[in-house]
């Protein structure tokens, strides 16, 4: 798969867009610029990252400036369920120190 697909819904209060496939410097702009929309929309959104197969540092460059973004507009911003590659690249990246992450949509509140 060489692209990444999604699809948004709601969970309590949250926006939460489940991604699938790869998020990379070939679709990063335009990836960007939806889940842009989507949070413009939204108090508070998060990624579930369950299905996704790739995070290149494209996709990092997003997750960043939509956390950047949502701290200075007051909203919430979050990650989840990252598994397998995706997940060691959030690590490896300290991800986690710079945006909340969930290891299930269930710890949304």
């Amino acid at each position: 798969m060489d692209t990444l697909e999604f699809e948004t819904g709601k969970q309590n209060d949250w926006v939460v867009v489940k991604a699938k496939g790869r998020l990379d410097r070939l679709n990063a702009a335009d990836v960007s610029v939806e889940w842009e929309k989507i949070q413009e929309e939204s108090q508070k959104m998060v990624l579930e990252l369950s299905k996704m197969d790739y995070l290149s540092s494209a996709g990092i460059r997003i997750l960043l400036r939509l956390s950047k973004k949502a701290k200075a507009e007051g909203k919430e911003f979050a990650l989840c369920c990252g598994e397998g590659f995706v997940k060691e690249v959030l690590e490896d990246s300290n991800m986690d120190m710079l945006v909340k992450v969930y290891d299930s949509l269930d710890e949304l509140a």
